[in-house]
């Protein structure tokens, strides 16, 4: 894995910026949140002007071999038919791309199913699925390079369009379990306090679930240096979760904006900020679900999402959801008047 060139954003522009923020025409500090996001955006864009173009949107699809052990009340074939379903533009995430004005991707990283001819799929699979971590490493150095390179390439694509606005979403039975364990091993929290219902499993599944990620996690203890981030990442991982990693590390060396989606996501913001630490700069965190645990993620990296909605469908949704938010704040820098133009005394 190259090592990416992320600067920390320059901070020599946030007295000029705070100042035309506090100098709009109303009291100083009155739209909260929006005046915190037009400042993170004013700084990563290194401009008093910012803007939002071509926004787009990454759909990483892959499977996990933990799947294998009955962790998801979900089936595997889940994978690829939502994946052929995102083609056809009936899934949630299209339906919020369509709204927003996202261009969307959906990207084939490792899904076990023969997807090469399906039109609308961008094929990248690196493999027919991850193996199973209950037994054994989910991917060899190898191929967690070449998904990291990938997620690299598809941020680069999309940069290459003119997207100032990056956000990724995932398609992967399963991928509550290895986002438990990282944020376990990586955030030093107690597994079981990791662990929830994923996509909807009953207290007999998740006790279940438990029993399978903690035998795991024992069973790699002998196997891997568990202070080495990328060691824990490419033993639980998933091609979809490192791919989105990828993509993290890249569009924040390039100063993209880049949207934090739900658990497994903010799973992927984690393993990105201990990889590589000015990444979070450029990270705006756009949800909290009811997954057991992922507001604790959140603190981990001092992270206040800015919805909560309980939503648990994954695809990016929450990211999706929570763009306007982001429109709203650059629209308040760019659009209001200040006290001076408007002839409105200044009272603070």
């Amino acid at each position: 894995m190259r090592a990416f060139d992320i600067q920390p954003v320059d901070r020599s522009m946030e007295v000029a910026i705070q100042e035309k923020i506090d100098n709009l025409n109303k009291p100083k500090g009155s739209l909260g949140r929006l005046e915190e996001l037009a400042l993170q955006v004013c700084l990563i864009q290194q401009t008093l002007s910012p803007s939002l173009r071509h926004p787009c949107h990454l759909l990483l699809g892959a499977d996990h071999g933990i799947e294998r052990e009955g962790v998801s009340v979900s089936p595997r074939d889940v994978t690829w038919q939502q994946m052929v379903n995102f083609t056809r533009g009936g899934g949630g995430v299209n339906m919020f791309c369509r709204q927003h004005g996202f261009k969307l991707r959906v990207v084939d990283v490792g899904v076990d199913h023969d997807l090469s001819g399906v039109p609308g799929i961008i094929d990248r699979k690196i493999c027919h699925g991850t193996r199973n971590f209950l037994y054994e490493p989910a991917m060899t150095e190898a191929e967690f390079d070449s998904a990291i390179q990938t997620g690299s390439d598809l941020a680069d694509d999309c940069a290459a369009e003119g997207c100032q606005v990056l956000s990724v979403g995932e398609m992967g039975i399963g991928n509550t379990s290895p986002s438990s364990i990282w944020m376990s091993v990586l955030g030093g929290i107690p597994l079981d306090d990791c662990i929830g219902a994923g996509a909807g499993l009953d207290s007999p599944g998740i006790h279940h679930k438990r029993q399978v990620l903690s035998q795991a996690l024992h069973h790699s203890e002998s196997s891997i240096d568990m202070n080495n981030v990328r060691e824990v990442l490419r033993y639980f991982g998933g091609f979809e979760m490192i791919t989105a990693i990828g993509a993290m590390l890249r569009a924040a060396e390039l100063r993209l904006i880049v949207l934090v989606d739900g658990f497994i996501m903010t799973a992927c913001a984690l393993g990105a900020v201990r990889l590589q630490p000015e990444v979070k700069d450029y990270l705006v965190f756009t949800h909290c679900g009811d997954e057991s645990g992922h507001r604790r993620m959140l603190q981990l990296m001092d992270a206040r999402p800015l919805l909560s909605l309980g939503l648990r469908l994954g695809e990016g949704t929450g990211a999706l959801c929570a763009f306007p938010l982001l429109d709203s704040a650059v629209r308040m820098v760019n659009e209001m008047n200040n006290f001076q133009n408007a002839k409105i005394t200044k009272y603070f």
